[in-house]
C-alpha cells in the first residue's frame, strides 16, 4: 500500500512537471504564431510599396546606357590627348 502512494506522488509529480512545460512550450508557440503573423502583413505591406520597381529599374538600365557611352566616348578622346 505504501508503494502505491509513493507510485501515486510520483506520478502527480511528474504529470504536474509535463503540465508546466507543455503550457511553456504553448505559450511560446503563441508568441512565435503572433510574429509571423506581423512578418506576414509586413511583407503584404512591403510588396505594395515594390509595384513601380520594375519601370523603375527600365529606366536606370537605359539610364546607365546612356551614361556609359558617354563615358567610352569620354575615356577614348583622354586617351588620344594623352597618347
Amino acid at each position: 500500500m505504501v508503494l502505491w502512494w509513493i507510485g501515486n506522488a510520483v506520478l502527480v509529480v511528474v504529470l504536474s512537471v509535463v503540465i508546466y512545460l507543455l503550457n511553456r512550450v504553448l505559450a511560446a508557440l503563441e508568441r512565435i504564431r503572433h510574429a509571423t503573423d506581423d512578418i506576414l502583413s509586413g511583407g503584404v505591406a512591403l510588396v505594395g510599396e515594390l509595384t513601380g520597381v520594375p519601370g523603375a529599374l527600365a529606366t536606370t538600365d537605359t539610364t546607365v546606357r546612356e551614361i556609359s557611352v558617354g563615358a567610352v566616348r569620354y575615356a577614348g578622346s583622354v586617351a588620344k590627348l594623352l597618347g
